[in-house]
């Protein structure tokens, strides 16, 4: 089962990712944008202390080894989309394909402008 994050605890979800990575490792938690172009340039998150990466939910089949080889499959990664459906689809896919550190922002990007940044349009 993918655990469900909600953007307000997000902060420390990052935080306590980061945390965990330690010195061992200097890459930041990652938020994997699922949505289309489209929707990114109607509304986007700030990276804030995460690498944000932009992947279609329609093309992560085909990039998969792309992803493992860029992040390894323990990086934590959020999934967010519009709503939280596409991205807890493909969070459960990561999880199938072994990336061990999988939420799902609940809600999505139009929770995230609700509850951590009003300046993200909702749309």
């Amino acid at each position: 089962m993918i655990s469900q994050l909600s953007p307000s605890h997000f902060a420390a979800w990052r935080d306590n990712a980061s945390a965990f990575e330690g010195a061992a490792t200097a890459a930041l938690p990652v938020v994997l944008d699922v949505r289309e172009p489209w929707e990114l340039q109607t509304a986007s998150v700030k990276e804030d202390g995460f690498t944000l990466v932009h992947i279609p939910m329609r093309e992560i089949p085909e990039r998969l080894a792309e992803l493992q080889n860029a992040l390894g499959t323990g990086q934590p990664i959020a999934c967010l989309c519009h709503h939280g459906m596409r991205s807890l689809q493909v969070a459960n896919y990561l999880m199938q394909s072994g990336f061990s550190k999988v939420v799902n922002l609940q809600g999505g990007i139009n929770a995230w402008s609700q509850q951590v940044d009003p300046s993200v349009p909702i749309y």
